[in-house]
């Protein structure tokens, strides 16, 4: 039966999925033209394992690939075909294979996604087959928010009202009579995911899949949503919604997030708004890097790329392994390899202390997170990086050095963080765990010395800074 192919990418669920809808309305057209019996055509839906992405990402970020696939299968009544491969290669086979006439996807915003998906595309032209792009993984496509001379904005204030202005459209319903195609997966590919799956050592993953991540809003939106204000810069407390995960593979659309909110089912308070916010930060990040494609690894703002950077060396390794000494930093690159996740006040700690205690080019630090977060997305981790290290889109970074010590008294004042990911310290009490210096048996479970002495390694930040710019 005449049939279109739904590629499915960022965007692993079913519902709220205006490509879907595409591929549905194109098949239903190609069956028409056809003249076939019931006047319907079928929608394949494949995922196609890309064998260079996938040497990429470390243990935690495939398996947890390979969960969301398993979940989208489900969600797609056992149908989801996986083939594994390039797929400038794999979907004008698939597209041959099934006599399908068009190719459906959610915009890709990313550099590499856009190089990718120009290949495709000509790809399958040669063969005449249509690539059609519909929706993105964003309430507002990148490229779209612009000042009124036409340019992009390059700080967030502004952009953030010019994107509410902009708004969104409702969430998309799925198309009526969809009828989705049989189609086989490549054994290998199977064999993969089930091993990624089953890899030891796993850090404990979140349940994965549509339904989980609208169950986690739910319950989210309920208990803390209310209290986000003020509660999402506390890492001690469960104040946040830890859907970036979600987001990122695209179980869940943040339209459909903000729909929800504004239906009003947002308590009382202002964490409705922060979390909008917050949403809105993720979509400059990938305005940004749609305008700068270059900033996905090098400095967006020029000034500072004379920098006297360190080389990687022992101290670098300490920070990977939470090892640095310094209680708040510990506990947080532990939880990354512990959970394949971070709590967002601690990731600019990390990260500053890596650029700023340790004076190393940003990078480093953002492939490390790159590797094992979850929720690593390109865009948000690598300017939330650039951010901290002073050379991304804030319009007054040069100050800006995080003090380890009083960030783990003010975002986790009980120490109860620092206990949960660090059981050397497990027997101080209170904030007495942010300081085991400072009592007699502070070391006495293993807990290492401090690398570097943070006040003078603040002086000597400043110092660089003072010399790149001048």
């Amino acid at each position: 039966m005449p049939s279109s192919i739904l590629w499915l990418r960022r965007d692993l669920r079913r519902g709220d999925l205006p490509a879907l809808g595409a591929a549905h309305d194109a098949a239903d057209g190609s069956a028409d033209a056809a003249d076939t019996t019931d006047g319907q055509g079928e929608v394949a839906v494949v995922f196609v394992l890309d064998p260079t992405l996938w040497r990429g990402a470390g243990d935690a970020r495939r398996a947890w690939l390979a969960e969301s696939i398993k979940a989208a299968d489900a969600a797609y009544d056992g149908r989801l075909c996986v083939r594994e491969g390039d797929p400038v290669t794999v979907l004008p086979q698939l597209a041959a294979e099934l006599g399908a006439g068009s190719v459906h996807v959610s915009r890709e915003t990313t550099p590499a996604g856009r190089r990718r998906d120009g290949k495709v595309a000509a790809a399958l032209a040669r063969t005449g087959v249509q690539w059609v792009e519909t929706g993105s993984p964003y309430a507002v496509g990148p490229g779209s928010v612009v000042n009124g001379e036409g340019t992009p904005y390059k700080v967030f204030t502004p952009f953030s009202r010019a994107w509410r202005d902009y708004g969104w459209p409702s969430p998309a319903t799925e198309p009526a009579g969809l009828r989705l195609a049989q189609v086989r997966s490549d054994q290998s590919a199977l064999t993969t995911l089930k091993q990624a799956r089953e890899a030891p050592d796993l850090p404990s993953l979140p349940e994965a899949g549509e339904e989980a991540a609208l169950r986690r809003w739910a319950d989210f939106r309920d208990r803390a949503l209310a209290d986000y204000g003020t509660d999402r810069d506390r890492a001690d407390l469960d104040g946040v919604s830890r859907l970036s995960p979600y987001l990122k593979i695209g179980a869940v659309h943040p339209r459909t997030l903000l729909a929800d909110l504004a239906d009003g089912r947002r308590g009382p308070g202002d964490g409705a708004e922060r979390f909008a916010t917050e949403l809105a930060w993720r979509e400059f990040y990938a305005d940004v890097l749609w305008h700068h494609p270059r900033s996905a690894w090098q400095d967006l703002r020029t000034p500072l790329t004379g920098m006297d950077y360190d080389d990687a060396g022992g101290a670098v390794e300490a920070w990977r392994q939470g090892r640095t000494g310094y209680p708040v930093v510990d506990a947080a690159m532990r939880q990354l390899l512990h959970e394949g996740w971070m709590h967002n006040r601690m990731r600019m700690v990390t990260a500053s202390f890596l650029t700023k205690d340790l004076h190393v080019w940003w990078p480093l630090g953002a492939r490390h997170f790159l590797r094992h977060l979850i929720d690593g997305d390109i865009a948000s981790n690598n300017h939330g990086w650039q951010w901290v290290a002073g050379t991304g889109t804030d319009a007054s970074p040069y100050f800006r050095v995080f003090n380890p010590v009083t960030q783990g008294l003010r975002f986790d004042p009980h120490g109860d963080y620092v206990r949960r990911y660090v059981p050397e310290l497990a027997h101080l009490e209170g904030k007495a765990a942010h300081e085991p210096w400072k009592r007699p048996d502070g070391y006495l479970h293993g807990y290492p010395q401090r690398v570097v002495d943070h006040a003078e390694e603040r002086r000597e930040a400043l110092r660089r800074y003072e010399a790149a710019r001048g």
